[in-house]
């Protein structure tokens, strides 16, 4: 079996599935289409895959056009049919492995892709699990699952773990230009898997097992997550004693050695970063350890919308305004600039407390132009308003919650009364900064 498949996916013969058609499926399929594969994208919700076959883009940096021309052309066939998986010969899961309320590991949809995947498991396939976990779910979770119909993991079919890396927006590394770790339950697996992503990404890096790989990618977040905690921290210090944070980044950042720069800001965002750490916490725990850094961490940068809506009502307060009926214009409701990706974006614990607190609320986001319903917050219906300087100056307060590059700062702070800067991103504005408060 091995021997087949590995004869496959050399000659590109093999087809392609992916399991999940998000912000980490759809790069996917584009980096193994373009790698010369023929490539299947399954998804529950039936209309993702709907105006995906109808050649339509619902992700900012995967244009219409691509996709259409991939449907068009047989590289890419989205379905919603899951008894079809039996059809790829290499399956890649890429679903969402969030939290539950008692921040434990929801594992739900990847129990679900495994058991939907093992109704049709065949011999000489390849299943491997690209989302986010702790070390060992590979294993202890999907292999039995898996393996319920009878087949033998490293003989019929094979198993591996490889992490996405994707960084929505980011030009400088698509999802073929960033390196892929690669573990394997067994060599046969680990040898096949890593097979294939050489084909469609520039590095592949392989581990000694699947719990390494999965480890690597929590350690890569949990770093993030500890050292913008620091920033946000010493950000609230600094600025009590009158030091702006953002200048002491930039002076430390030339050393040429031993810095890296993190930057602060109003909260985590983003799929990966608020949620990873807490993997490792469960993991701790698990085993009757604690991790107080990691637990630290967290209570700091959850903390942070708290503190921002602090800084709004004494920037408020300064100007003689209460935030209760004070009209605030939210600027951003992505995660990070230049994106349209919304996950765990702290915009919308911001826009809650504010609504919460009685001030009348609106937003703007060039890639957001309509508010979705989220697991957490429903302020579906709200629309992005436009930025006019007539809009502008009847705002009591507008926040800058993420920095766009599309945002005309100077404009921004020539129109409105009072500012409150997240992100930094009015730096560069001279004109009127007594209206600028830092948060």
């Amino acid at each position: 079996m091995a021997t087949s498949l590995k004869k496959a996916i050399g000659n590109k013969s093999a087809v392609v599935g992916i399991v999940g058609l998000g912000y980490v499926g759809l790069p996917l399929i584009r980096a193994f289409v373009a790698a010369g594969f023929r490539t299947m994208g399954f998804d529950v919700d039936r209309a993702k895959v709907d105006r995906l076959a109808a050649g339509e883009s619902y992700i900012e940096h995967i244009p219409s056009d691509w996709i259409a021309e991939c449907v068009n052309a047989g590289a890419f066939e989205p379905t919603a049919d899951m008894r079809r998986l039996a059809q790829s010969d290499a399956l890649l899961i890429c679903v969402p492995t969030p939290l539950s309320d008692s921040r434990d590991p929801d594992l739900k949809y990847v129990e679900d892709t495994c058991r939907k995947i093992a109704k049709t498991l065949r011999p000489g396939q390849l299943v491997v699990l690209e989302s986010t976990t702790y070390p060992g779910t590979t294993r202890d979770v999907m292999l039995p699952i898996l393996a319920s119909g009878g087949l033998n993991v490293g003989e019929d079919f094979y198993l591996a773990y490889s992490p996405e890396r994707e960084d929505p927006g980011n030009p400088d590394f698509s999802a073929d230009g960033i390196p892929k770790v690669v573990g394997g339950i067994e060599p046969n697996s680990l040898e096949l898997a890593a097979a294939l992503y050489r084909h469609a990404v520039v590095e592949v890096v392989t581990v000694s097992s699947c719990e390494v790989a999965e480890a690597s990618k929590i350690v890569e977040n949990t770093y993030r997550s500890v050292n913008i905690a620091m920033v946000n921290e010493l950000k609230i210090m600094f600025d009590r004693i009158g030091i702006d944070v953002w200048e002491v980044i930039d002076a430390a950042k030339t050393k040429p050695f031993g810095f890296h720069a993190f930057y602060p800001g109003p909260g985590l965002g983003g799929h990966c970063i608020p949620i990873d750490p807490f993997y490792l916490s469960w993991v701790a725990r698990r085993h009757g350890l604690t991790t107080r850094f990691i637990e630290l961490a967290g209570e700091i940068n959850t903390s942070m919308p708290r503190y921002v809506i602090r800084r709004v009502m004494e920037a408020l307060n300064d100007a003689g305004k209460p935030l209760r009926e004070s009209k605030v214009c939210v600027l951003g409701v992505a995660y990070k600039k230049d994106v349209d990706d919304m996950r765990e974006s702290p915009s919308f614990k911001l826009m809650e407390m504010l609504l919460t607190a009685g001030a009348k609320l609106t937003y703007n986001d060039p890639h957001v132009p309509e508010l979705p319903k989220k697991r957490d917050y429903d302020l579906s219906g709200m629309t992005s308003v436009e930025l006019s300087a007539e809009f502008l100056a009847e705002q009591d307060c507008v926040l800058i919650a993420t920095d766009h590059s599309a945002y005309d700062y100077e404009f921004i702070v020539r129109h409105a009364p009072l500012v409150v800067d997240t992100r930094n991103a009015t730096k560069h504005v001279a004109e009127g900064r007594q209206k600028i408060r830092k948060a």
